[in-house]
């Protein structure tokens, strides 16, 4: 299922959206780690994106961020973030993410 958001695109309410992601695309589908729960509705998705596409930051879906790379749909990220089970005390190293939204959400 394809979540759009609801968002006004003159008019964009991006903590809105991004408590609306965390709540309808993430714990209803079964993210349960609180800590990815708060992870990613701290980060800004939209200041990942292209300005042109901010109005789609919180779509369930991926979307293209220049030169041939998209930034993940936020579920798959935060299911990534959940199997990984980082503690405070883990050291990460991604390579080839993409984009670093998804580093910045595992900090």
């Amino acid at each position: 299922m394809l979540w759009r958001s609801t968002s006004n695109p003159d008019v964009d309410d991006f903590p809105e959206q991004r408590r609306r992601m965390v709540e309808d695309q993430l714990r209803r589908r079964g993210i349960a780690d609180e800590r990815v729960l708060a992870a990613m509705g701290k980060v800004p998705r939209e200041q990942f994106i292209p300005e042109h596409q901010r109005r789609f930051a919180y779509d369930d879906s991926a979307l293209s961020i220049g030169e041939g790379q998209t930034i993940s749909q936020p579920y798959m990220v935060a299911k990534m973030l959940e199997l990984l089970a980082c503690r405070p005390e883990h050291r990460v190293l991604e390579v080839g993410a993409g984009s670093a939204r998804r580093r910045s959400s595992g900090s």
